[in-house]
Order: structure tokens, then sequence, then C-alpha cells
């Protein structure tokens, strides 16, 4: 009975956070400098439940091929490697879709994301992530 009420409110916040709340929770871990990555491959915590499955699919295949998968990086930094400075979150909600630039230095460099979310009955979740090398949607040829 405890447990059940520990999970309550823990899944209310998730569903009741805002687009700002949830790439803030995202990318804070970045701003570490041991930081090794979000694990991306739990894709139900952060992506779309469409964008969620292409990524399931993809990873299942090439793995079955012993093969890399098309997402070969961390998508929510666009890099293989990193050293983040810098990072800024910023976020703009128009009904049960938002969109969030995160600005930061990679090694230096600067770089910015640009992360579209969608309200879901688990909260927001990504619907595709944009950066100069191209965008998740179209990587795995979705609309």
């Amino acid at each position: 009975m405890v447990t059940l009420l520990l999970v309550a409110p823990l899944s209310a916040n998730a569903q009741g956070q805002t687009p700002q709340a949830f790439l803030e929770e995202l990318y804070r871990p970045y701003r570490q400098k041991d930081f090794k990555g979000q694990p991306y491959w739990e894709t139900s915590r952060y992506f779309a439940p469409d964008l969620a499955a292409e990524i399931d699919k993809d990873m299942a295949a090439a793995s079955k091929r012993n093969e890399v998968p098309l997402l070969d990086g961390d998508p929510f930094i666009d890099a293989q490697d990193w050293e983040i400075t810098d990072l800024t979150v910023a976020s703009s909600v128009d009904g049960g879709s938002a969109k969030g630039a995160i600005s930061f230095k990679n090694a230096g460099q600067p770089k910015t994301v640009t992360v579209f979310l969608v309200q879901t009955p688990k909260g927001w979740r990504i619907a595709d992530i944009v950066s100069p090398n191209g965008s998740l949607r179209k990587l795995y040829k979705l609309p």
C-alpha cells in the first residue's frame, strides 16, 4: 500500500510537467563533466509513440544483424562525444505541442538543437529533434 502511494505522485508529476521542466530534466545532467548520456534506448521515456516504435524497431534489427543502428550517437546533443558548456534551454507551448531551443557549446563549438514535443497520456514526449545534421523523423522516414 505504501508503495502505491509513493509511485502515484511521481506519475502525476510527470503528466503535469511543463515542456520546460521536461527539457530541463532531460538536459540538466549534460552539465556534469562525466555524464555518459541519457538512456535514449528507453524510448517510451523520452519519445512520442510513433518515433519510439521506429527507434526500437531499428535497434532490434541492427542488433540482430550485429550492425550499428541508424541512431549512432546521442540524439539529444547530436554528437557521439561531448564536453558541454553554456547550456541553455528555452521552450514555447502551443496547445498540445511545444518547441524547445537547446543551445550549448560542445568542445567550445556553439550548437543548437530544436526539440519538438507533443503531449501524450504519459506527459510530454519528443516528436522530433532537429539539428544541423538533420531530423530524427527524417532519419526514420516518418512524416
